[in-house]
């Protein structure tokens, strides 16, 4: 199964995103709502509302996490790679020579 994965119908709220910069760091949900100081559930909640927001859905085959974790970074950047300190591999010059990212949100 394909998974379709459309970018975001609505924009995040500033809590879905501090979610979802989280979630991209890899962090557990219980690991998520300590650093919030919110409760699991609020966590899984928000987590469920945002994939619904990419049209992800849940089923045997797929991760959700990874996938919305994806669908997150293509649409909003990847500031989970940028905390990394890792060279960009996608760099290219522009017209006045300098480095820019073609495929990343700076």
């Amino acid at each position: 199964m394909t998974a379709d994965i459309t970018i975001s119908t609505r924009d995040l709220t500033p809590f879905e995103c501090l979610v979802m910069d989280h979630l991209c760091e890899g962090k557990s949900n219980a690991s998520i709502a300590h650093e919030t100081s919110h409760t699991e559930k609020v966590v899984e909640n928000t987590v469920s509302r945002t994939a619904k927001a990419f049209g992800i859905k849940s089923d045997g085959d797929t991760n959700l996490r990874v996938l919305l974790a994806l669908a997150y970074r293509t649409h909003y950047g990847d500031k989970a790679f940028d905390r990394l300190s890792v060279d960009c591999q996608h760099l290219t010059k522009d017209a006045d020579g300098r480095q820019i990212c073609d495929r990343h949100i700076l």
